[in-house]
């Protein structure tokens, strides 16, 4: 694991910051000041100021229902507000599973267990989202839905992005709710979670996406939990967890 990332996911520094520390000569691996945030790490020890950084040995997961106008992140330059506003100073150690962007809703998972995050990130795991548009939704973009697509150009992409082409595998499966010229309405299940996956397939259609909400993620539902509230992974949640990781152990 990257030492930058060691970092922010086993303190309160965010990767941003422990970035910083590393530059400053701040972090040491086995009594070593290290100054390159890129070094790899398994079981060396990591001192940040002089203390020493423990890996969690037990582990907690969240639900949280994601509102519109936050970023996923745990520090924004500018001063917008990030979801760890919202869950807590006693959550900035915690990590999302994936991403949902600025104007995005929807359940986000976080852990304290990083091993275990970029499992269920790199999953195959079914991801449902509620979806409306500006238009109509043509035979060209059912067919797409049914086959998949390559969008070429950043099509859909946030500005800087470095993803310029994106290869769109087909959808597990879709359901067309309203079809209408004004808008329409989707939900949709996808098995990845590439950067602006979404928008930047309907995108590629002249198709806006006005509102896009993850209503699950795996065995994960939202249920009734409010917009901007958290809870804890249920009994069951933690079981299924356990089948998975077995699973992943086993292939």
């Amino acid at each position: 694991m990257r030492l930058n990332r060691y970092i922010a996911h086993n303190s309160r520094y965010s990767r941003r910051e422990a970035d910083q520390l590393i530059f400053d000569g701040k972090v040491k691996i086995d009594g070593k000041v290290i100054s390159n945030p890129a070094t790899t790490i398994e079981n060396e020890k990591v001192s940040v100021n002089g203390n020493l950084i423990t890996k969690k040995s037990e582990y907690t997961f969240l639900v949280y229902n994601k509102p519109k106008g936050e970023l996923v992140t745990k520090s924004d330059p500018q001063g917008r507000r990030t979801v760890f506003h919202s869950l807590g100073s006693r959550y900035r150690g915690f990590s999302p599973v994936g991403r949902l962007d600025f104007s995005s809703e929807g359940v986000l998972i976080f852990s304290d267990a990083i091993d275990i995050v970029d499992k269920l990130m790199s999953s195959d795991l079914e991801r449902v989202y509620k979806i409306k548009v500006a238009g109509k939704i043509t035979q060209a973009v059912i067919s797409a839905m049914e086959s998949g697509l390559e969008i070429p150009d950043n099509v859909g992409g946030h500005e800087k992005s470095e993803i310029t082409n994106m290869e769109i595998q087909k959808f597990n499966w879709f359901e067309i709710q309203k079809n209408s010229r004004n808008y329409s309405i989707l939900k949709v299940s996808i098995s990845e979670g590439k950067n602006r996956e979404l928008r930047r397939f309907f995108a590629n259609f002249g198709l806006d996406v006005l509102d896009l909400k993850r209503v699950s993620y795996g065995w994960i539902n939202l249920n009734a939990l409010p917009t901007g509230k958290k809870r804890f992974f249920s009994k069951e949640e933690y079981d299924e967890l356990r089948k998975f990781l077995k699973k992943e152990r086993e292939i």
